[in-house]
């Protein structure tokens, strides 16, 4: 079991961080993903370290637990299972409340059959329609996304696209980055589904919504259709399709 210990400063010694930090190799890894704006494969760790892939896969687990490092799938909005990429956790946490529904969400899922992302992004988009409707009203759908999102300390910054055209919203921090390493599955097809439950509670068709782990430099990026670009028609009523990733 581990265990906290005090400093001779009288500062809080987190245990697990220190263990996992006292090997060279390991130290060595946190430095170059802290370097890598868009984050390392353990391919990519392998090749600048040296090492076998799976002993680096090995160090990249240990600094996962620790709290050090989180992983995600950087799919480019397509389907399967890309390889998992590792970046460094530097977040503020997000708001109480938003913590303990998360955590809450990872308890329950952690013993449920099925799809996870499928799961999560069923309660996300329940989540993304009350938080919408509780926020300031507004006919523009990207200020809701970006709204909402900053809300919960993504820290959103859209893109600039032509009208009638789909819309990129980089998120530059992760309030839940130390939940995402629990369960990655989760955690980013919950936020895909508040992104969608967003658009929906504003009558915007969110088929093509995609949210994208580490899609940019130093980013993740939400891709939201055209439908809620500046000169696009728009359909009422709420999407009934089922959250992408």
């Amino acid at each position: 079991m581990e265990t906290t210990r005090i400093g001779p400063a009288g500062e809080t010694i987190d245990t697990p961080r220190h263990r996992a930090l006292g090997s060279d190799s390991r130290v060595t890894i946190l430095g170059l993903i802290r370097d890598a704006a868009g984050g390392l494969t353990a391919a990519d760790v392998a090749a600048q370290t040296g090492q076998h892939l799976s002993t680096t896969r090995a160090h990249l687990e240990r600094l996962v637990t620790a709290g050090l490092l989180v992983r995600a799938r950087a799919s480019g909005g397509l389907p399967g299972r890309p390889a998992w990429r590792y970046r460094a956790t530097t977040a503020d946490p997000a708001p109480a409340p938003y913590r303990s529904l998360a955590a809450a969400l990872l308890e329950h899922l952690a013993g449920a059959d099925g799809d996870v992302r499928e799961a999560a992004g069923r309660v996300g988009r329940d989540w993304g329609r009350q938080l919408a409707a509780a926020g300031p009203a507004t006919d523009d759908p990207v200020e809701a996304v970006t709204t909402v999102l900053g809300g919960l300390g993504f820290d959103p910054h859209p893109q600039s696209a032509p009208p009638g055209a789909p819309v990129a919203v980089h998120l530059r921090t992760c309030p839940f980055l130390d939940l995402v390493g629990q369960n990655p599955d989760a955690m980013c097809g919950l936020h895909a589904g508040v992104v969608r439950g967003i658009l929906e509670q504003r009558s915007v068709p969110a088929d093509g919504t995609v949210l994208e782990p580490f899609g940019a430099p130093a980013a993740c990026v939400v891709h939201l259709p055209a439908a809620v670009s500046p000169g696009t028609s728009r359909l009422a009523g709420p999407s009934t399709s089922e959250v992408q990733q």
